[in-house]
């Protein structure tokens, strides 16, 4: 049945990764909390590596379309560096109901940038310094705590402020959870043997396999239907961890 289960969330993982180009780790965490019982520093951590996998699958077809924006993909893990380590390095310090909360808002807040709509016939403009920064170190921040690559937060902002296409601002996304995850599952070290790798590997494995066909498929799927799906299924989850949390466990 485990062993079903994690297959039936790397089918779920390795998807919105290809198809959305961010997600990941906001369904990763959860279902390794939930479904294989792990502590949130053992999934944060457990979810980074199976997102790294499936996020670089999904890059790959991305890469050889040119359809990823490496220099600034690359600024943005660069100067998100600081806050992903440090990160990393605050998250055991945090309780449990903490942790769970800070998550649910981070997934209220993919839902929400996910429903914002593009600007249109707009040229493509060059990412200004300063929103690059704020939005290097959130990110980084955001992946040391949650084990969240980040990508639902740099696909609107390029495609909202700098009129980046979906495409390519998915690209890019994949481009910078690839980066982010790896930097923050090497930060969290001090957490690997805590981890039982059995299913996290197989979860991994599938989606690996599920985001790069997905990713190839995704320009022939409707943005719009993805994105609001994406949208419904984080509200459904931050609701469920914040009632889990604060109302069923306080009892």
């Amino acid at each position: 049945m485990e062993i079903a289960l994690a297959i039936v969330c790397g089918l779920a993982i390795g998807g919105v990764l290809g198809f959305v180009g961010a997600g990941g780790a906001l369904l990763a965490v959860p279902m390794l909390i939930y479904i294989f019982d792990m502590q949130p520093v053992q999934a944060t951590t457990a979810a980074l590596i199976v997102v790294f996998g499936a996020a670089l699958a999904g890059l790959i077809p991305k890469l050889r379309s040119k359809e990823v924006l490496v220099r600034e993909g690359l600024t943005i893990w660069a100067l998100g560096l600081a806050t992903n380590i440090g990160g990393s390095y605050l998250l055991p310090k945090l309780s449990r109901s903490t942790i769970i909360t800070g998550f649910s808002i981070v997934l209220i807040t993919a839902g929400i940038s996910m429903l914002l709509k593009p600007a249109k016939n707009n040229p493509e403009r060059k990412v200004a310094i300063v929103p690059l920064v704020a939005i290097s170190l959130v990110i980084g921040a955001m992946t040391g705590l949650f084990g969240i690559g980040g990508g639902f937060l740099a696909i609107p902002v390029l495609v909202l402020f700098y009129n980046v296409s979906p495409a390519k601002a998915g690209g890019t996304s994949l481009f910078i959870i690839t980066v982010n995850t790896l930097t923050g599952f090497v930060a969290h070290s001090g957490h690997w043997d805590e981890v039982q790798w059995r299913y996290p590997l197989i979860i991994a494995i599938v989606a690996i396999f599920i985001a790069q066909l997905a990713s190839k498929r995704s320009s022939k799927v409707s943005p719009t239907v993805l994105k609001r799906t994406f949208a419904c299924v984080v509200f459904s989850i931050a609701i469920f961890q914040l009632i889990e949390t604060w109302v069923i466990s306080s009892t």
